[in-house]
């Protein structure tokens, strides 16, 4: 199954608590990848930039903080509505990006009906492939 779950949506790269800068933005979830959840940014540019982590983590942030590393996710308001901020790490520096919760929210629950909680590794085959290893 090649079931693939995108959604565009405009983000919000935050400079300074007062200052942020819009970035357009791809969120892809592929059914055979389904542990991870991809993020696109600068989709129009020749040198779009390619976010990929665990799904569990934006599901678990839309509610609560968590994350640690190079990937950290948490819920907020801001001008009195709420949105997840996911804070990025690498060697070649750090992003504060803001999302619009509701948004985010209808795009995971997309992919969680294509790929439910728990049934991921049903996804990969791996169960298939184990089967036909066992039987030879």
């Amino acid at each position: 199954m090649h079931t693939v779950v995108e959604r565009e949506l405009e983000l919000r790269l935050i400079l300074s608590p007062e200052r942020g800068i819009p970035v357009p933005a791809r969120l892809g979830y592929l059914a055979d990848d389904p542990y991870a959840v991809h993020i696109t940014f600068h989709i129009d540019t020749q040198h779009p930039v390619h976010w990929t982590f665990a799904r569990e983590l934006l599901v678990e942030g839309v509610f609560r903080p968590c994350g640690q590393g190079d990937v950290r996710v948490w819920p907020t308001k801001s001008e009195g509505r709420g949105v997840v901020l996911i804070g990025l790490s690498s060697p070649d520096g750090d992003a504060l990006l803001e999302a619009p919760a509701a948004q985010v929210s209808a795009w995971l629950e997309r992919t969680l009906r294509v790929v439910p909680p728990g049934a991921e590794g049903e996804q990969l085959g791996l169960d298939d492939e184990l089967d036909q290893l066992l039987a030879q």
